[in-house]
């Protein structure tokens, strides 16, 4: 299957029903030198890094290391209000060492959610995410948005041929962005698509085999997609479930588009929805979400107000094997990423107990 610009309907979570796609292939480009993201220790020393500024959930969130130090990076969302006109451009910064962070310029375009963001070659590169309309009309959106840290200047990359929000995203030895699933305006996408940094292009991966979703948490470690759940459509009659399955792909070096997909036994506890996930060495670590998926109010599609978990679980890709830690000092959900710095990993922003949107960026340990 190759990414698809399909028809830009229009229409709000009601997800109607599908239109045909038009086929774009694109070749991969070179690839970089080989880095993967370090380990969360349980003995590294914590960046402190304070609150936000303002509460932020379903925000893209980022961490850059630089000649000064690290970088976190929160970027679009929606702020405190939960309604339509409080999705944001709200850019924020905080560099080590800093009392506070500052605000920073936003990425061209309208406000947005359910973005998500990585980084290559100390550029941070924001991808996808939907708008919302006054009539709660909402639209994915193609849009991929770079942020120099150093210049602090944001420009465009060539948009996503399918574009997505609430996609799962991972960077691969340094070298390759990639989305995995997620949804395009009026249902999910079983596409995997893959940009390439170096030579502003995409191209088409090997699609899930399982339950296209949204929503969905997981991340890359080594040559290994592992992602988690997410929300199904049900078709008849139409409605939105949680999908209880884990799975794994293994990335061809050889040919990076190839990928060999495997179910996963069921990871600790229950199906979750937006938890915040990241690859960190040999694991795959997933923090929070929900076992209630929900709109961006936090008000379940089943109309029940959703929760979050505080649950904290790791899929190792070298022993095979899931791996529990210790809860959340504060139970979380509304997220699309963790991020790693400094040999530890941190959430920012979300949801807490209550739908409440929260100001907070917690250190989130693995120790198993």
């Amino acid at each position: 299957m190759s990414p698809a610009d399909v028809r830009p309907a229009i229409v709000g979570r009601s997800r109607r029903s599908d239109a045909p796609a038009v086929a774009v292939v694109i070749v991969l480009g070179a690839l970089l030198a080989a880095c993967a993201p370090p380990p969360a220790r349980a003995g590294a020393r914590a960046l402190d890094p304070p609150p936000l500024p303002a509460p932020i959930a379903n925000n893209a969130v980022a961490a850059v290391r630089g000649s000064a130090g690290w970088t976190l990076l929160s970027t679009l969302g929606i702020d405190s209000t939960k309604i339509w006109s409080g999705v944001t451009t709200t850019s924020y910064r905080w560099d080590e060492g800093a009392p506070a962070w500052r605000e920073i310029a936003p990425p061209p375009g309208p406000g947005r959610l359910a973005a998500t963001a990585q980084t290559v070659g100390g550029l941070v590169y924001v991808l996808g995410g939907y708008t919302v309309a006054a009539d709660g009309a909402e639209r994915s959106v193609p849009e991929v948005d770079v942020y120099d840290p150093v210049a602090e200047t944001w420009r465009r990359a060539a948009p996503i041929p399918i574009p997505v929000d609430d996609a799962v995203s991972g960077v691969w030895r340094d070298s390759l962005i990639y989305l995995v699933s997620g949804w395009h305006d009026t249902d999910n996408e079983a596409a995997v698509q893959v940009y390439d940094p170096a030579n502003d292009a995409w191209a088409a991966a090997t699609p899930i085999p399982g339950p296209p979703v949204f929503g969905h948490a997981g991340g890359i470690s080594g040559d290994a997609i592992v992602y988690v759940d997410g929300t199904r459509v049900d078709r008849d009659p139409r409605a939105f479930r949680i999908e209880p399955s884990s799975w794994i792909g293994r990335i061809d070096p050889t040919r990076p588009s190839e990928i060999a997909w495997e179910r996963l036994p069921d990871h600790p506890g229950p199906p979750l929805y937006r938890a915040a996930a990241i690859g960190a060495g040999d694991r795959v670590v997933f923090a929070g979400g929900s076992d209630n998926p929900y709109n961006f109010d936090g008000v379940g599609y089943d109309g029940r107000p959703s929760e979050p978990s505080a649950a904290v679980f790791a899929y190792d890709v070298v022993a095979n094997a899931w791996l529990e830690a210790a809860d959340l000092e504060v139970a979380t959900m509304d997220h699309r990423n963790l991020v790693a710095a400094d040999g530890r990993l941190y959430s920012i922003g979300g949801m807490v107990a209550g739908q409440t949107v929260t100001t907070r960026v917690a250190d989130v340990r693995f120790d198993p």
